[in-house]
């Protein structure tokens, strides 16, 4: 999986103010649906939410990458945003949240979601990647950030 083939531009934002788990995951709804006119950004939340209820996403060390399966896509979506102050999430070690990717597979990608999930969590493992992407201080930057740091595990 190459990164780039999932996540734009358009759904990379940088320092956005959460203010709780609901807020952040109501941002990458929104940041979603605003590039993909085909999802509804209420029901992506609600759906997120609905997730996050069966566990948490947060990876630990401030990495959430909350996920869901949708109906009508052709194939997989990322958004990336990096919070300006982390957010309670649940988190297995319980740290809080400042890094979210957020991953929707179509309903019917089984294997793809999983080898996705595999690799988000690869690269978020890397102490460098994580600093480098909390060190970004544009959407551009943060984008290109994610770029070149996932081709460094991508398979």
């Amino acid at each position: 999986m190459l990164i780039e083939s999932i996540l734009t531009p358009r759904r990379t934002r940088c320092g956005l103010s959460g203010g709780s788990k609901k807020r952040a995951l109501e941002l990458l709804a929104s940041s979603i649906a605003e590039d993909m006119p085909i999802i509804d950004a209420d029901d992506l939340f609600r759906r997120l939410v609905s997730r996050e209820r069966l566990g948490s996403t947060g990876l630990g060390k401030g990495i959430a990458i909350p996920h869901c399966r949708i109906d009508n896509l052709t194939g997989p979506i990322g958004a990336l945003i990096t919070l300006s102050n982390p957010v309670a999430f649940d988190a297995i070690d319980n740290e809080p949240v400042d890094i979210l990717f957020a991953l929707l597979v179509p309903e019917d990608a089984h294997d793809d979601h999983l080898q996705i999930l595999s690799n988000l969590a690869e690269a978020f493992t890397d102490s460098g990647v994580r600093q480098t992407l909390r060190q970004a201080d544009s959407d551009d930057a943060l984008f290109n950030a994610m770029i070149k740091n996932a081709k460094k595990t991508d398979t």
